[in-house]
């Protein structure tokens, strides 16, 4: 995959295959960096490169320069047709084959293990026996190994492949030796074992047990670890399967059943009760309910109707629908999440990078210390089986695999489980961001308000009609009004009626500035700005808290007598009592930042306790505003949903976009909230923080697992067969810590601090 990143540069990902530590890590990036121009981070977790380089360098020459160094190279293709089911069956039949691989090896080492270590089953000739199941363990079920120490010994780099090759050839050759020229292969010899090495023994000691048990574990490990990183990687493929394989197209009445790739923006598409949504779209007949959980995380299925958008992948669970194509291929909603998902995997921390740098010496600096350890045993005048088990199990032990996976594991599944909550982070560096910031702009309109005119509360006279029966009068004025206000009174209407039709109006008139008449029913029906006439008490007092509140008053007049007074605004969000109150307690202080009048960002503020509010703010305002506080030492994010938040969002320490909002927003910000709930802005941070807390879990684990074995190995207490398990579990432990991640759970929702007045309580 091919992608214009700036002006001069490019951007390709390739599949590199053969990486398996950190040391191979940093070897594919210093070979790609060596071409000029030419920069890349290569995640382990991924199997992936990502190179940035300038366009007279050629895809071709980055796959060669990835070949040199021993690996081999694929370019990333965008998805079409099969290829990703076709995907699935490579990835498949590689785990089949490691899987017969370690059954494989199971079967021959488990006798030599058991005959190694239990000295009451020794039989006369046993070690032979040992010896002819132990061949084919250390060359064919370890060719890989050795194979890949091979075309890093042709480039002159070492890997923990070179490592574990090194152990198994110096405890096989140790026994051979032993077994044709050292005594070991009488008849009658027996053979004690412990954890513990121990030079007592003389020549007549064999290391069949290390010989199998080394490749043996190695491969178990890297089997379970292998599972364990694919299911890091679970997200996107439960996003590829969201994606529906085919659609109801409907043309001239006629329904005909297609591919989905056939599909093209502003043709109609059916969707019957239980189907997936095929592509985003704009429904144009019928009502329904969509769950949308898969996709953007909403909880409970939203209600749709003429004019509403739905979702590609969401699942109808109501009646049949009726939908116009709005977006189709890459530019759904589903594959935009599934590209982000997949962008932000291939970055790196900055905790890797350390990593990655350490592991890049760590190999050359093993081997130094196992031929010292070697070199030192030898010069005290120990046995010299006793010097070569501790050098093979400095060699074992210190394989850096845990290293390379620390991080990449814990961001894979972390941004996969934020993609389930609706959560998508640009990569790494947005992670970090998030989990330090202490300050947070927020944007009123589309942010924490819906962005649209609502019916907030009705208030009826004591003594006309009741509300259902004047709203139901005023909604089928307002139909011929285009005024947002009339939208708003006409919404509500027909949700109050249950969808159905509302009654027809004749004789319609819309005075500009005033308001909307007509006949209806025979009654004439005014919807007007209140004029500042005398009204019954009720009404008085609905004007007055409406204006309180900063919301629009409208009057209904039903025969020239005043029956209701209409609250409308632009109403917040439920979910932003909860966010601003998490937000609070995570220790992060919200800043109310908008466009809109002062009265109306003042009673927002308010009913959030939002104690600073900016309003009437410019784009350069809102952006001098974020350097303001940045200069004070605050680390600042910004939540914003349009075009005038752009520059703010940009120049924040991390910008957060709506998902709802405008593509100009969405491309200026690090994340990007998909549910148009902004609680989910708390559910991140919490995320990041859990994330990043995980990754320092395993890098300690990682670095400390080392910094304890290797010692012990160097003394000649650690035999090499437990080093091998050790070092094996030490990378399941680091991956199985990361798909924890996997499962979080935001933290349930609690009753704010501060409540919203009574009657925005009641509006909502």
């Amino acid at each position: 995959m091919a992608a214009e990143a700036a002006p001069t540069a490019l951007v390709t990902d390739i599949e590199v295959g053969g990486m398996t530590c950190a040391a191979c890590v940093r070897r594919v990036e210093r070979k790609l960096g060596k071409l000029d121009g030419v920069t890349a981070e290569v995640n382990l977790a991924t199997g992936r490169a990502r190179v940035s380089h300038p366009p007279e360098v050629s895809a071709e020459e980055l796959t060669s320069a990835v070949g040199a160094a021993g690996y081999t190279a694929h370019l990333v293709m965008p998805p079409e047709g099969e290829r990703p089911a076709q995907g699935e069956d490579a990835s498949g039949d590689e785990a089949k084959r490691e899987r017969e691989r370690l059954l494989v090896t199971t079967v021959l080492s488990l006798p030599v293990l058991v005959l190694s270590m239990a000295p009451a089953l020794q039989f006369d000739n046993w070690q032979w026996l040992c010896f002819v199941l132990a061949v084919p363990v250390a060359t064919a079920s370890a060719w890989p190994f050795h194979r890949r120490a091979l075309n890093g010994l042709r480039h002159a780099t070492a890997t923990m492949d070179t490592l574990v090759s090194l152990g198994v050839l110096a405890s096989f050759g140790w026994s051979a030796y032993a077994l044709f020229l050292g005594g070991a292969g009488v008849p009658g010899m027996r053979m004690s074992f412990s954890l513990v090495p121990s030079a007592s023994d003389g020549m007549a000691h064999v290391y069949l047990e290390a010989t199998v048990g080394v490749p043996l574990f190695v491969l178990l490990g890297r089997f379970l670890e292998g599972r364990a990183r694919r299911g890091t990687g679970a997200a996107l493929r439960s996003l590829a399967r969201l994606a529906a394989k085919e659609v109801t197209e409907r043309r001239g009445g006629v329904e005909e059943l297609l591919p989905v790739e056939w599909l093209r923006v502003g043709e109609t598409f059916v969707v019957r009760p239980g189907e997936r949504v095929a592509t985003d779209g704009e429904v144009t007949e019928g009502s329904s309910a969509v769950d949308l959980s898969l996709v953007t995380g909403e909880s409970e299925p939203v209600e749709v109707g003429p004019g509403s958008p739905v979702t590609g992948g969401s699942v109808n669970v109501g009646g049949l629908l009726l939908v116009r194509a709005t977006a189709v291929g890459a530019d759904t909603q589903l594959a935009r999440i599934a590209q982000l998902v997949t962008d932000a995997q291939a970055g790196k921390a900055r905790a890797q990078r350390l990593a990655d740098t350490v592991a890049g010496v760590f190999v050359p600096v093993v081997l130094a210390l196992a031929a010292t350890t070697l070199g030192f045993w030898l010069g005290a005048d120990a046995e010299p089986q006793a010097a070569i088990t501790a050098a093979v199990a400095v060699l074992v032990v210190a394989c850096p695999c845990a290293l390379g996976l620390a991080t990449p594991t814990a961001l894979m599944a972390a941004t996969g489980r934020g993609a389930r909550l609706g959560v998508l982070v640009s990569g790494p560096q947005a992670l970090e961001g998030l989990q330090h910031i202490d300050t947070v702009v927020l944007d009123k309109t589309g942010t924490l308000t819906s962005g649209h005119m609502s019916v907030g509360r009705v208030t009826a006279a004591p003594d006309g009609p009741g509300t259902d029966e004047i709203m139901r009068l005023a909604g089928a004025v307002e139909q011929g009004s285009e005024h947002p206000l009339g939208q708003a009174v006409t919404a509500y209407a027909r949700r109050a009626a249950g969808n159905a039709s509302l009654p027809a109006v004749t004789g319609f008139r819309a005075t500009a500035g005033q308001g909307v008449r007509g006949t209806v029913e025979g009654r004439e029906v005014e919807v007007v700005a209140h004029d500042g006439t005398e009204l019954p008490a009720a009404l008085e007092d609905a004007c007055e808290r409406a204006d309180g509140l900063a919301r629009t008053a409208v009057l209904v007049r039903l025969d020239a007598v005043p029956a209701a007074v209409v609250e409308v605004a632009d109403l917040v969000r439920p979910g932003s009592y909860r966010a601003v109150d998490r937000l609070r307690r995570l220790g992060v202080r919200p800043v109310l930042a908008t466009g809109d009048r002062a009265p109306v960002a003042r009673a927002v503020a308010e009913d959030l306790g939002i104690a600073e509010v900016h309003a009437r703010c410019t784009p350069q305002e809102k952006g001098d505003l974020v350097r303001r506080l940045r200069a004070e030492g605050r680390r600042v994010a910004v939540v914003g949903d349009g075009v005038n938040d752009a520059a703010a969002l940009a120049g924040a320490d991390l910008g957060i976009a709506m998902g709802t909002g405008t593509d100009v927003a969405i491309g200026a910000a690090d994340v990007t909230l998909v549910r148009s709930d902004i609680e989910a802005l708390a559910d991140a941070v919490r995320l990041a923080r859990h994330t990043l807390g995980t990754i320092r879990t395993n890098l300690v684990w990682a670095f400390g697992y080392n910094a304890v074995t290797m010692p012990l190995a160097m003394v000649g207490l650690l035999n090499p067969m437990v080093a091998a398990v050790a070092m094996s579990l030490s990378s399941v432990l680091v991956v199985a810590n990361s798909l924890r991640l996997r499962t979080w759970q935001p933290s349930p929702a609690r009753k704010p601090r501060t409540r919203p007045r009574t009657a925005v309580r009641s509006m909502l």
